[in-house]
């Protein structure tokens, strides 16, 4: 089995413990960041602690099935894992996001670190060029989810 990597960094002006907070409860904001994207999420299994999953149905009515690995909050930090998912899952047997929040030195912004590890069930269907893709994605919920707490400060 091959796997692909990406390293993701994205500069904030949101503290470090308004986004880890954010992320944490997933299920209830994507919808309203990203409804043209996220339908639903909703816990199958578990309450959003580790060994949790969650279960995103999109707007074109495609699933994907995420585990929740591993949680930090001394490190504003979480381990996630999609299991299952639409089209672009064919060519993978996982997906493997360390996600961190990582404090500014003033400690009012923070930069949002993702590592990605792709399992691939055949690495001539899903490459670097895939994973660079995918980055974007995950850039722009990211994006939607910074500007519902810009616009929203005591939200988290």
């Amino acid at each position: 089995m091959a796997v692909v990597t990406s390293e993701l960094e994205v500069p904030s002006s949101v503290s470090a413990p308004k986004l880890f907070k954010a992320y944490l409860d997933f299920p209830n904001l994507a919808p309203k960041v990203e409804p043209d994207v996220f339908k639903a999420v909703e816990y199958i299994k578990g309450d959003g602690g580790v060994g949790t999953v969650q279960q995103a149905t999109l707007t074109d009515g495609s699933t994907n099935k995420v585990t929740v690995d591993a949680i930090d909050h001394n490190n504003l930090s979480f381990t996630s894992t999609t299991i299952e998912g639409g089209e672009w899952m064919q060519n993978l047997e996982s997906a493997t996001y360390d996600v961190k929040f990582v404090p500014d030195a003033t400690n009012k912004g923070s930069t949002y670190k993702v590592s990605s590890v792709y399992k691939c069930k055949d690495p001539a269907k899903f490459t670097q060029e895939n994973a660079k893709l995918a980055d974007e994605y995950t850039k722009k919920t990211f994006k939607a989810i910074e500007a519902y707490i810009i616009a929203n400060p005591n939200t988290y």
